[in-house]
């Protein structure tokens, strides 16, 4: 599911059905096909230069994939980051 499907999931209504638990396992699956989308890319990226060396692949689909690869780390890790900093916010707060 991506994030668009998500938000029209939640415009619908369909999320209001399900209990918290449920919701943080399902973005708890969401957040896990993403890191092994990134992992794919990053071992596809080997793959491809790996080709490269034996003269199998052009040097741009090596430089595609490596770039596509790049951004997705740095999305992740910007998620990341965001996801600590909303987490240290919510620990700040005082009851």
């Amino acid at each position: 599911m991506n994030p668009v499907q998500a938000l029209r999931t939640v415009e619908q209504g369909q999320a209001a059905d399900k209990t918290p638990a449920e919701l943080t396992q399902s973005f708890g699956k969401y957040l896990n096909k993403a890191l092994e989308s990134v992992d794919a890319q990053e071992k596809n990226v080997h793959a491809l230069t790996d080709q490269f060396m034996l003269g199998q692949v052009d040097v741009t689909k090596v430089m595609i994939a490596s770039e596509q690869a790049q951004l997705s780390l740095q999305l992740t890790s910007q998620v990341r980051n965001k996801v600590i900093e909303a987490y240290q916010e919510i620990m700040r707060i005082q009851l």
